[in-house]
Parts: structure tokens; C-alpha cells; sequence
């Protein structure tokens, strides 16, 4: 008899949620805001955030101050028009005006060539240019310091071999040569490191926003009253809440990844099988954390500046733009604490690094207990009032 009770009870809970999950797919379907976010927006952002967010600097605007106007002036100055990462705003001999262009953000920085260029070059075998860096951008200003500090190394060398053609024999037959082999990504495309990254984001956002949005909906047309008193358990109310949006945001990320492989041809590398089942554990931790949000706030205003809040530190102590290795201590531990920091790197490490179970096992183990506490604390926290 407690047997056949306790299938009657199962029976019993299944229809009820399968009631509720029907009742929320229909006022989700109603809503076309939710449907573009859902589905538009992955897709969008991903065409877009990847071009926008591109690591390399192109475009670097330069003023030349050329004091001897010689052969190896202007072929320095040929050489560094030539890589195609720097335009010529400005040539003249006047520093005073190249600085000028510095201050008013004309220029991102200054080359100067000083006179007897080439003949020190010829008589003595060395000499110095003078660069000048806008350095308010610091990502820019460092990136284009090292362009313009490798296209003045090579120019040495060039120069080196013109003058002194065994050194280059002696380079050829030299004991040691080192030959450069990038692991994981042999062509140097942000694009292989940064789309994954961006796409379990996208997911984050999905997850998070929807979910805190939804019950605080209910609070605000005072539809949860009528919930509150019904006989509908707490726990099938949280689960008819969860189990859609965890339905549509795995449709979402399905969507988001056939942009990323179709679009941007990165190969998926790993198993698929396992990265569905990373991003459905991530997934239930993300919702668990929107429901925690809903549960806190009395108006969608409330939750959504909330989450945006919580969003905006996650994105940034996440490592998806930025190495955690390189932040100070203090920020470790906050970015060590980040849902999403463990989200960006394990969907990096099997769609990339062909990783199995046994490498995002730390991931897997830390996502679950972060989603165990999420989950306990709404659920205990909510409570059935009328």
C-alpha cells in the first residue's frame, strides 16, 4: 500500500509540473521580448561582440619626425607604413608639431629620426629613435609600442645583414634555432578563444535575467497570490519555474553554437555529449541564482539592477577578456568565487582542448555545490503566504 502511495504521489507531482511547465511555456511564448532575448540575442551578440571586442590594433595613427631625410630614414618609414598597422598622420621635422597632434588626439604616437641617422649607422653600426606614446589608451599604447618595437627590430637586423652579410650565414649554421609553435591555436585567432568564451556568457545572461524576471512578474500582476493558495507544493512551483527556462536556454546555447561553428568555422575539438552536460549543471546554478534574485526582489527594476550588477563583476573577474593569473590577489579569490569564471574556461577546454571529464572535474564539482547552495537558500528562503 506504501508502495502504490508512493507511485500515486509521483503520478501525482509529474502531472503538476507538466501543468505548470505548459502554463509557463504559454506566457513565455506571449511575451516577443522574451522570445527575441532567448533566441535573437545570442545570435546577434555573437556576430557583433566578436568583431567589436578584436584584440589587434590596426589603424595606429603616427607622426614621423624625420631629421635626416637619408636612404634609411625613408626606409624605415616605408617599413612601418608597410606592416598595416600604422598610418602616417603627420611628417615633417618639427617635433613641436608632431606633440601638438599627441595632445589634441591626433596622433597615438610620435617617431623621430635624428640626424646623421644613416651615417651613424654606416660609420658607428648604431643609433637611437626617439618614440613617443599616447599612453591614456594603456591597451593600445602598449600594444602599438611593441608593433612599432618589433618593426625597428627587424629594420636592425635588415640593416645588420646589409652591412655585415656572414652574420647572417652564421645565424643559418648556428648550433641553436628556435622555431615557434602555438599549441591550440597554430594561425594566432583571438576569435578561437574569445567566441567560446562570449557564448557561455551569452548563456549566463540568458539564465540569470530570465529567471529573476519571471516570479518577481508574478508579484507585480498579482498572480502569485493565487499561487500561494492554491494547493500547488513549493517544490513542483520552483521546478514548473526552473525546468522551462533551462529548456530554452539549452535551445539557446544549441543556437549560439552552430553560429560559432558554422559562422566562425571554429572545429569542435571535444565531446559534445560532454559539453551538454557541463552547460545543463551550469545552467541549473544560474537559475538557481536568478530564483535566489526573484525571491529578494518586489519589482522586475529591482531584480534587473541586480543582476546587472552581479553580471557586470562576472564578465569582468571571469578571465574572458582578461587572465586571472595576471589580477592581484585579492581579485583571485573573487574571480575564483565567479560562476562564470569556471563556465568561460571549461567550454574553452572541450571545444578547444579536446578535454574529457577527468580535466573539468574541478569545474563540474564546483558549478554543482555553488548551484546546491543557490538552489537551498531560495527554496528556503521562499515561502507559501498568502
Amino acid at each position: 500500500m506504501k508502495m502504490l502511495l508512493t507511485w500515486y504521489q509521483i503520478k501525482k507531482m509529474f502531472r503538476t509540473l507538466s501543468i505548470l511547465i505548459r502554463k509557463e511555456f504559454l506566457q513565455i511564448f506571449r511575451n516577443r521580448a522574451i522570445l527575441a532575448i532567448i533566441f535573437v540575442m545570442p545570435v546577434m551578440q555573437l556576430l557583433v561582440l566578436p568583431l567589436a571586442a578584436s584584440y589587434e590594433i590596426k589603424d595606429v595613427k603616427i607622426a614621423v619626425v624625420d631629421h635626416d631625410k637619408s636612404t634609411y630614414s625613408r626606409e624605415l618609414i616605408r617599413k612601418v607604413t608597410a606592416s598595416g598597422y600604422f598610418k602616417i598622420l603627420e611628417y615633417g621635422e618639427n617635433y613641436k608639431t608632431a606633440y601638438s597632434a599627441i595632445e589634441s588626439e591626433k596622433a597615438d604616437l610620435i617617431l623621430e629620426i635624428p640626424n646623421n641617422f644613416e651615417k651613424n649607422l654606416v660609420l658607428e653600426n648604431k643609433e637611437k629613435v626617439l618614440v613617443a606614446i599616447n599612453a591614456i589608451n594603456g591597451t593600445k599604447a602598449g600594444l602599438s609600442g611593441s608593433y612599432l618595437a618589433q618593426i625597428l627590430q627587424d629594420f636592425n637586423q635588415q640593416i645588420q645583414v646589409k652591412m655585415m652579410p656572414q652574420t647572417e650565414t652564421a645565424k643559418k649554421t648556428s648550433g641553436l634555432e628556435i622555431v615557434p609553435k602555438l599549441r591550440f591555436n597554430e594561425q594566432y585567432n583571438y576569435r578561437l578563444s574569445l567566441v567560446p568564451g562570449i557564448l557561455a556568457f551569452l548563456v549566463t545572461l540568458i539564465g540569470g535575467y530570465l529567471t529573476a524576471l519571471n516570479i518577481v512578474e508574478e508579484k507585480e500582476i498579482g498572480t502569485i497570490e493565487q499561487i500561494n493558495v492554491s494547493p500547488i507544493k513549493k517544490r513542483d512551483f520552483i521546478l514548473g519555474k526552473l525546468i522551462p527556462f533551462w529548456i530554452l536556454a539549452m535551445l539557446a546555447f544549441t543556437l549560439g553554437l552552430a553560429v560559432t561553428v558554422f559562422i566562425y568555422n571554429i572545429e569542435m575539438q571535444g565531446s559534445i555529449l560532454l559539453l551538454y552536460t557541463f552547460i545543463g549543471v551550469y545552467l541549473i546554478t544560474l537559475l538557481g541564482m536568478g530564483l535566489l534574485v526573484s525571491v529578494y526582489s518586489e519589482t522586475q527594476q529591482q531584480s534587473m539592477f541586480v543582476v546587472f550588477f552581479f553580471m557586470m563583476i562576472f564578465i569582468l573577474m571571469s578571465g574572458l577578456f582578461t587572465p586571472i593569473e595576471s589580477m592581484n590577489e585579492w581579485a583571485k579569490i573573487i574571480a575564483y568565487a565567479n560562476p562564470v569564471t569556471y563556465g568561460v574556461d571549461a567550454v574553452r577546454l572541450i571545444m578547444l582542448k579536446n578535454s574529457g571529464f577527468r580535466d573539468v572535474a574541478l569545474h563540474f564539482s564546483v558549478i554543482s555545490f555553488m548551484g546546491f547552495i543557490m538552489i537551498t537558500w531560495a527554496v528556503l528562503r521562499y515561502r507559501k503566504i498568502n
